[in-house]
């Protein structure tokens, strides 16, 4: 017996100019063929009033030697031609195969059937006021108190991927994990590819002469086969027909909320090596185009964006995903596309319409988003599957010989604020171990018509399928991506020691003109550096200087977020994500040559070595790596830090001591910025602290500037006698002279 779900014909293309409007199906195996009812407005309603078609036909017991299925749609025209407008052939019916005594008793095929879709309606009138109710608890649409400033969906999907230095205390805090999907959700084999109720064959035209052609689709038929053997005795009863309940058949509105997190992997489409992109999204004759939000040079853009569209199924079952490459003088390209089958999601057993969340919250951000509460859901799946209704009794649920004890279930877990009654938490444990589909996101392929067969990146994503009939779901979920937070890093040079010493007086002395550099990495256009400390005879140097470095900051990731262009005829700035490096360098000042390096000190503000609280116990064992994490302090978490750090310089390929730097630095939000001001240097707003000017021994100065004191610190003080001696001789040279002038 064969027997054929006929479940109606989608996207059929014109034949001959005319469009199809009254197609009909004729099914061929094994010499044997049966014709279905006519469709009688294809644009009104695709699908056939009767779906299963019944036929006998020998055929082989092993299915490898079985002849192909040949499915062929056919117009019916006025005049009574019946034009062949498409066909497919089903030439390995493997799977097809089946035990109909199995089939009766496990019912894969139950699912989405006319009274359960008409009890789902009557189940949602009944519960509209206890759901009224529920929503009031939830307060859906206002938005919630995060009890932490970094908890958000990100830090979910960080979590999941196991991201974790950018997750937080996302984990610790006992909240829910997604599954992150490295291929699209119709290639998971646990789901039957989302192909349990119907497959999807593609319609062809013609006669492939060469198998290297790519013959063009002309449309796509929607159904199934079911082929088992009959008994050869006709006194023996035939065996249950299959698809004996389906779903409705009629239209359903349905509305569509598509989730666009990042794309990695893309081809380049400029000439600089990157790409622009944007998302443009489409679904029957309804498209929204991103395209004023294009992402600037990137190859893996973050998207963060939640699209929300109205369909209706099975007319406008293709949902199609397209990134564009941004151009502003020629036509944007197309970078590639991906297209989703609602109606094959709308459809599955597995519940791939809206994945099921690890735990059931009424606020956070874990809120529960779908249109039934997991009670409803269980309860319809009792139906779908023909399984005795779940019963619940205090702490407990009893569901398919399974009990759920929500005290066992929930051992250990970090207490939830958000969790909603524990007889939803317990629907939705039971719901969770019926294989159906997860909260998720889904890693889906980018391909270019030019170029079909090869990858042009990837897309991760999700959808949300919600049908109209079944009133107003949750909030949506908020993946906007994280927005950089300005913070400003206040660096107070106060003084130096064991400099190395790298000139040499006048006088022959060795001495270095100290002064420091201070920048933030990704800020070299904001370098600062101290005034100049002059002659340092002994490596000590006094500056009380302060440097101010504004930067833009994601505490949750623990990133630097900048954005520069990259050249100075780019049109837009290019966005980078670096760890907040703050680096120091002493030089030595030189008027009439290049400033000499000295050496250096890097520190990464969220694992910055702690500082040693005199110039004495300050080494270079602060900044070796390999010290335990205790003896490592975040200045985010500080706030503020003082003391002494190392600067080093290499010799002969080994690590010297150059110098010692005493340093308070600060972090300050920018609101606090504005409240406590502080200037650059000893600039006014000198405050917060006021920095007065260092004392510098007398001898800090810059001699061709100050002949006086150069004559008094340096040539006097290291020259005394020897200038009296030449200034005694000079006067008594000057005697004898006149003596020997005047003399007669």
């Amino acid at each position: 017996a064969l027997q054929i779900l006929a479940w109606g014909l989608r996207n059929l293309k014109s034949y001959q100019l005319a469009s199809v409007t009254s197609p009909s199906l004729v099914v061929e195996c094994g010499g044997q063929l049966v014709q279905s009812c006519v469709i009688k407005n294809v644009k009104k309603n695709p699908n056939f009033d009767v779906c299963v078609l019944f036929m006998e036909a020998r055929l082989p017991s092993e299915s490898l030697y079985s002849p192909p299925i040949v499915v062929k749609i056919i117009d019916n025209r006025p005049f009574g031609r019946r034009p062949v407008v498409g066909q497919c052939t089903i030439r390995s019916l493997e799977e097809f195969y089946c035990d109909p005594y199995r089939e009766e008793t496990e019912g894969p095929q139950e699912h989405g059937v006319c009274r359960v879709q008409v009890h789902l309606q009557q189940l949602w009138r009944c519960c509209c006021c206890c759901w009224g109710v529920l929503m009031g608890m939830c307060d859906y649409g206002v938005p919630y108190h995060q009890e932490e400033e970094f908890i958000d969906w990100w830090s979910k999907f960080y979590a999941s991927t196991g991201e974790r230095e950018k997750c937080g205390s996302y984990l610790e805090k006992g909240f829910d994990t997604l599954k992150v999907y490295e291929t699209e959700l119709e290639s998971v084999e646990d789901f039957e590819h989302l192909s349990d109720f119907c497959h999807t064959f593609k319609l062809y035209r013609g006669r492939v002469q060469d198998a290297s052609d790519d013959p063009s689709v002309v449309g796509e038929f929607k159904g199934s086969f079911k082929i088992y053997p009959l008994p050869d005795d006709p006194r023996v009863p035939l065996p249950p027909r299959q698809f004996h309940q389906l779903p409705a058949r009629g239209p359903q509105e349905c509305l569509v909320r598509v989730y666009i997190i990042r794309a990695f992997g893309l081809q380049p489409k400029d000439a600089n090596g990157k790409c622009d992109p944007y998302v443009k999204i489409s679904v029957g004759k309804k498209s929204i185009n991103d395209q004023e939000n294009y992402l600037p040079a990137t190859l893996e853009p973050v998207f963060g964006k939640m699209f929300e569209l109205s369909c209706t199924l099975p007319l406008e079952k293709d949902l199609k995903i397209t990134l564009y490459d941004y151009d502003l003088l020629s036509k944007d390209e197309k970078i590639g596309e991906t297209v989703i089958d609602l109606e094959n999601r709308f459809l599955s057993k597995y519940g791939a319409r809206c994945g099921l969340p690890q735990t059931y919250c009424v606020s956070g951000p874990n809120q529960w988003r779908d249109q039934l509460r997991p009670s409803q859901l269980l309860h319809l799946f009792s139906l779908q599957h023909h399984c005795k209704a779940p019963t619940y009794t205090a702490g407990r649920l009893l569901f398919r010989e399974q009990e759920f004890v929500l005290s066992e279930l929930e051992d250990g877990q970090p207490t939830n604020p958000h969790l909603g009654p524990a007889e939803e938490r317990l629907a939705l444990h039971a719901l969770r171990r019926q294989g159906l589909v997860p909260e998720h996101v889904e890693t889906r392929p980018l391909y270019s018509p030019l170029q079909p067969d090869i990858e042009q990146g990837k897309l991760q994503m999700w959808v949300d399928l919600f049908p109209k009939s079944l009133g107003p779901p949750g909030p949506p979920f908020n993946v906007t991506p994280r927005k950089a937070k300005r913070f400003y890093l206040r660096c107070i040079i106060w003084n130096t020691k064991d400099v190395i010493l790298d000139d040499l007086s006048i006088t022959g002395e060795k001495m270095s003109d100290i002064y420091v550099k201070g920048w933030l990495v990704g800020h070299e256009e904001n370098k600062q550096k101290t005034d100049v400390h002059y002659r340092s005879m002994g490596g000590e140097g006094n500056f009380n200087w302060r440097f101010v470095f504004p930067f833009d900051y994601l505490p949750a990731e623990q990133m630097c977020y900048i954005a520069k262009k990259e050249h100075f005829w780019s049109l837009d700035k290019t966005q980078n994500k670096i760890p907040p490096q703050l680096i120091f360098q002493i030089w030595d000042n030189d008027k009439f040559s290049f400033d000499d390096y000295l050496g250096s000190i890097q520190m990464d503000l969220n694992r910055m070595p702690k500082p040693a609280k005199t110039a004495e116990k300050c080494s270079l064992e602060l900044i070796d790596s390999g010290l335990s994490a205790s003896r490592f302090v975040s200045l985010f978490e500080q706030k503020t830090v003082k003391g002494w750090w190392p600067c080093v310089a290499e010799q002969d390929q080994k690590k010297i001591l150059a110098g010692k730097l005493e340093m308070t630095l600060e972090i300050v939000a920018e609101q606090e910025h504005e409240e406590r001001p502080a200037g650059v240097g000893r600039d006014e707003p000198n405050m917060n602290p006021k920095l007065e000017d260092p004392k510098r021994p007398e001898t800090s100065f810059l001699w061709f500037t100050s002949p006086y004191k150069t004559l008094k610190y340096i040539l006097w003080r290291r020259y005394k006698w020897v200038l009296i001696l030449a200034i005694v001789l000079f006067v008594l040279l000057l005697f004898l002279g006149i003596f020997v002038y005047a003399f007669p």
